[in-house]
């Protein structure tokens, strides 16, 4: 099969104005717990769009670790390609694709650090490897081979011992507070459902995107 023949009739559901809620956070709720009963695998995976001060994009997947009404939050290492481009452009973008229910759900905003205190009981509730894997990469940047991400662990591992592993100055999260959120869903013949929330003075407005 050649690439353009790769092709998807979607064809699930529909999604019209009388279906969403006033306000984007308990639609995407409602669409999260359709998601988590579709027992669809990393359902948490998320493209992470950040930019330099210059515009330059790049982007990757992070995983969703919560979210509310004030927005979106992930953990990374804050000296990190996507920590140097958020400390100097904080605007980004989210997308997820739960491709199972033919959704998709765009998020653009703005980015803002945790607490402290959150991010040290994050950090406190993942595996010990998980742990010791924040202090031996040194994220993004350029090794010389496998060798020293193993070695950094193995230092590390002994450093601390069974003892506490503390959390990093520069690792912890970020929330992702949202100026727009689209919520798309596949339909047939490329004529998809797009209702968009944005953001204004007064509140969430809701709009319709052509497809």
């Amino acid at each position: 099969m050649s690439i353009p023949d790769i092709r998807k009739e979607y064809k699930l559901q529909s999604l019209n104005e009388a279906d969403v809620t006033a306000d984007p956070f308990s639609q995407f709720t409602a669409w999260w717990d359709d998601a988590i009963k579709s027992e669809i695998s990393e359902v948490n995976a998320m493209t992470l769009a950040t930019a330099t001060a210059t515009g330059v994009p790049s982007a990757r997947i992070v995983l969703l670790k919560g979210f509310d009404e004030n927005g979106f939050v992930f953990f990374t290492n804050y000296e990190s390609q996507k920590g140097k481009e958020i400390e100097t452009n904080p605007h980004v973008a989210l997308v997820f694709f739960w491709k199972e229910l033919e959704r998709q759900v765009r998020i653009e905003g703005v980015t803002e650090k945790i607490s402290e205190a959150d991010s040290d009981a994050y950090y406190q509730s993942r595996p010990p490897g998980s742990r010791i894997g924040a202090w031996a990469s040194p994220q993004s940047e350029v090794i010389e081979n496998r060798d020293v991400i193993e070695n950094n662990f193995a230092a590390v591992e002994k450093k601390f011992g069974k003892g506490d592993i503390p959390r990093p100055a520069y690792w912890g999260g970020y929330i992702v507070k949202p100026s727009m959120i689209e919520f798309w869903q596949g339909r047939s013949s490329r004529l998809h459902d797009r209702i968009q929330y944005v953001l204004h003075a007064e509140g969430w407005m809701i709009q319709r995107l052509a497809p």
